[in-house]
């Protein structure tokens, strides 16, 4: 492996996994290789990638939390330009953590990746004046399979940090987002 460090289970959560790559750099600038099959699937993540998606939001943009309910993605989440703060909350059934969530700062500088495996709602929230996401998915998206909840359920108890200046009620959210379901709703549902 070498040039990647992982630490798995994070939050204590079984299947998160932050990565950090090797970045080489000189006068010029740097290089780093983002993704290398044989290393991750070393690293314990072996999963076929199929689809990369990026993309762009301003400060106080908050995406999530989202999931695919029927064709369950996993993902490889990073920032190329600014900050985030991004969360993935254990939704698979059995699981010890089961409801858990856990938190990571993305930057451009840090080069951090998180890894979230299938089954687990996620979304971020941008920290600096503007950022670029991108992200690769093991399943493509189906439009009709969305789920989501409440980034600020009392519940989950996600700790979000805000943007300088700004309090919850600055944020930016879609009108899908400002609608998703309580996580109470969430479990109901889901035992019908």
């Amino acid at each position: 492996m070498g040039k990647i460090t992982v630490t798995k289970d994070c939050g204590g959560i079984q299947g998160l996994y932050v990565v950090e790559p090797t970045v080489f750099g000189d006068r010029r600038g740097y290089f780093m290789e983002t993704y290398n099959y044989n290393d991750f699937a070393e690293a314990g993540i072996g999963c076929q990638f199929v689809q990369d998606n990026q993309s762009a939001s301003r400060k106080g943009v908050l995406r999530g939390l989202h999931f695919q309910i029927n064709h369950p993605q996993d993902k490889l989440v990073r920032v190329i330009r600014g900050e985030v703060f991004d969360v993935a909350v254990d939704l698979r059934d059995g699981s010890e953590t089961f409801g858990k969530w856990f938190g990571v700062t993305l930057t451009e500088e840090n080069k951090k990746q998180f890894f979230i495996p299938k089954n687990f709602a996620h979304g971020f929230i941008v920290l600096s004046d503007y950022a670029e996401f991108c992200y690769k998915v093991t399943d493509f998206y189906h439009p009709n399979d969305e789920g989501g909840l409440m980034w600020n359920d009392p519940d989950l108890g996600v700790e979000w940090p805000m943007p300088e200046g700004m309090t919850d009620k600055d944020l930016i959210l879609s009108d899908k987002d400002k609608v998703n379901s309580s996580y109470r709703d969430y479990l109901a549902s889901r035992n019908r």
